[in-house]
């Protein structure tokens, strides 16, 4: 029993040190709680967390494009590359993933709630859907001029590849808009 107990106790704190420690890239998506240290049954007990009242409304969930891994940097070939570095490449994920929430919140509000510029933001969001981007999340160049302070320029579209590359972004073709 001692040794089972030495035993939880060394993998709480290999645990706690792997918390302590997490890299930043993989912080920025975390988004669970860290668990309190526990060390018998009576303190499990106490520290389980209350339930949380349910929402009246249900809140859609947004997807994310997910960060580039290390490991998949290094898999980029140097010729779609470039000189970009891998900060780059995922400031920029962050970036879209601002536009996204954004555009969802607008997309969720009712219409009554709407000032005139974001009914008109809303009524344009609609005109943009397609048959294939129906029921997804999507954003055009238009949304990323709109929410964030990226530039449209060469560096941003090779960016766009590159996550095309690693299946973290999808490319639609419409008559007039490309979807991302």
């Amino acid at each position: 029993l001692q040794d089972l107990q030495k035993s939880a106790e060394k993998d709480l704190l290999e645990a706690q040190h792997l918390c302590e420690n997490i890299p930043q890239p993989l912080k920025r998506t975390q988004t669970g709680t860290a668990m309190p240290a526990v060390k018998n049954k009576e303190q499990r007990k106490a520290v389980n967390p209350k339930q949380a009242k349910k929402p009246t409304k249900e809140t859609r969930v947004t997807k994310k494009v997910g960060l580039i891994t290390a490991e998949e940097f290094r898999g980029i070939p140097k010729y779609m590359r470039g000189r970009i570095t891998y900060e780059q490449i995922n400031t920029t994920v962050d970036e879209i993933n601002k536009a996204v929430e954004r555009k969802c919140k607008i997309l969720q509000q009712p219409l009554k709630s709407m000032n005139a510029a974001t009914r008109n933001l809303y009524h344009r969001f609609k005109e943009e859907e397609t048959k294939g981007t129906k029921g997804v999340f999507f954003i055009v160049e238009a949304d990323i001029k709109e929410f964030t302070e990226l530039k449209m320029d060469k560096r941003f579209h090779i960016i766009l590849s590159i996550l095309r590359h690693c299946r973290r972004l999808r490319e639609v073709h419409s008559s007039k808009l490309v979807h991302y």
